[in-house]
């Protein structure tokens, strides 16, 4: 049992390992052509509507964890950004990391990532929308931030080099963390029992995946390979998508950053906000 788990880390470990570095280098090599300054531009327009789709362009080229999102977020509203469109930033930024989107539709399919992506972007500008419409602009705190300065990278070949090697420090550690969490749960926990407990006749499953996936902060590069594991073992997707987006949405400690730039309320809604978009995200891929 303890060989066949350990030949089931090394399979997904080494196909992750692959598709990470070639899909990284590409990424941040094709990140040169990008005019980050004109996105910024779009951004601050006065069409909401064209805002919010750069937004989304924005938030996909920026490999951006929940955490990491926070000071461009604050940038964002020291520039005076229209505050839907920040929010909409903030929302879909996490969520739709442009390398681990491709990873995932190699493994878990395009269909679903396809599906993943539209039901993410068309949440968050809703989202953020919304918060403007109902006034939370107002619970926004005066921050003065300080050790944050944009930077105008040109890219060449030695420098996607540099940025995929940057990157593997980051995110690769937790690739590999769900690789041997995906192996450990395909060696030795039964297919039966996760098929009965998490199938899909158990729609009950989906909020409660949305909620605790907060709080226990799985990056969205370490689910991949778990949720690969999990589907293959009889998990419902529904439940393994909610799981998926409310923990790359939201962690303990985004939400700790965020206190120190939003009041209370807007903290709270924004928790809520991610585990909603998590929950009727989870019950739409029962559809699929």
């Amino acid at each position: 049992m303890w060989m066949e788990t350990f030949k089931s880390f090394l399979s997904i470990a080494l196909e992750l390992t692959v598709l990470f570095v070639v899909i990284s280098f590409v990424i941040n090599l094709l990140q040169s052509y990008i005019p980050y300054e004109k996105v910024e531009k779009f951004l601050g327009g006065k069409n909401k509507g064209l805002a919010a789709v750069f937004a989304l362009i924005f938030a996909f080229i920026t490999p951006f964890c929940s955490c990491s999102t926070i000071p461009v977020v604050v940038n964002m509203l020291k520039k005076k950004m229209p505050f839907s469109i920040v929010m909409v930033f903030l929302f879909s930024s996490p969520v739709l990391d442009p390398t681990i989107i491709t990873i995932m539709g190699v493994i878990l399919g395009w269909k679903v990532t396809i599906i993943y992506t539209i039901i993410t972007a068309v949440f968050s500008v809703i989202i953020g929308f919304a918060l403007e419409a109902f006034g939370f602009e107002k619970s926004v705190k005066n921050v003065v931030m300080t050790g944050y300065k944009e930077e105008s990278k040109k890219f060449d070949v030695r420098a996607a080099l540099r940025e995929t090697l940057g990157l593997m420090k980051s995110v690769y550690p937790y690739l590999i963390l769900g690789a041997a969490i995906g192996a450990m749960i395909h060696g030795l926990v039964p297919t039966n029992w996760i098929a009965e407990t998490f199938g899909s006749d158990n729609w009950w499953v989906v909020p409660i995946a949305a909620i605790i996936g907060i709080p226990l902060y799985i990056r969205l590069s370490s689910m991949i390979p778990i949720s690969q594991v999990l589907i293959a073992k009889g998990m419902a997707l529904g439940p393994v998508m909610a799981l998926m987006i409310s923990s790359a949405g939201a962690s303990l400690p985004e939400i700790v950053l965020l206190k120190s730039i939003f009041k209370k309320e807007l903290v709270i809604t924004f928790v809520a906000s991610v585990i909603t978009m998590s929950t009727v995200s989870g019950f739409i891929f029962y559809l699929v």
